[in-house]
């Protein structure tokens, strides 16, 4: 036996018509969910863009105005740079500018002459103090003058470029021997990232 089909909700009672006030409330707390679930991670992300571009020209305010700084590079802008400080340097000091072209990572830093052969060595594997060029002033002014450097003193002043293929670095060298027993050595590694 088929028991016949009614449809749906036929014996319920139609539903009164919503009052104003109801109408409102519901109104007011779905654009307060919107403003919750779309507003505030939109205008956090505002601000926290806006801090992000202002944290980096602050420090490149600061940098540029102080220059060098005092200290090793981090490990990972050595190896990322490819700058092998040798160990029991001196006087070390860096500087790193960033932008969506190009990064750099200004380094000085004085040696002993086994320290230099080293550093050479470890650069690319077969420079010697003989690759070393004799008045070749690698570090373009421009460089030099971000970096604070003055390559006019007293030398003899050698150098060399380092040029690899993107995205390894490219690195300029300049060697203040003055001091025989301990070359004083500037570094500038270029990389695109």
């Amino acid at each position: 036996m088929t028991v016949p089909r009614q449809p749906p909700h036929a014996d319920e009672e139609p539903r009164p018509a919503e009052d104003r006030g109801h109408v409102i409330r519901r109104r007011v707390l779905t654009l307060l969910t919107i403003v919750l679930l779309i507003g505030i991670p939109a205008g956090y992300l505002v601000i926290s863009a806006g801090q992000s571009r202002d944290s980096g020209k602050d420090k490149e305010a600061k940098y540029s105005v102080t220059g060098l700084t005092v200290g090793w590079p981090s490990k990972v802008q050595r190896r990322l740079y490819q700058i092998p400080v040798p160990a029991h340097s001196r006087n070390v000091a860096y500087y790193e500018t960033n932008n969506y072209k190009v990064s750099r990572l200004y380094a000085q830093f004085l040696t002993s002459n086994k320290g230099l052969d080293q550093f050479l060595e470890d650069v690319d594997a077969g420079y010697t103090v003989g690759d070393l060029a004799t008045d070749d002033i690698a570090i373009s002014e421009r460089d030099q003058k971000i970096a604070g450097w003055d390559f006019t003193g007293p030398g003899p002043w050698y150098g060399l470029t380092h040029t690899q293929e993107d995205p390894s670095p490219t690195q300029t060298i300049v060697v203040n021997r003055s001091n025989p027993d301990h070359p004083m050595v500037y570094v500038v590694s270029m990389t695109h990232p």
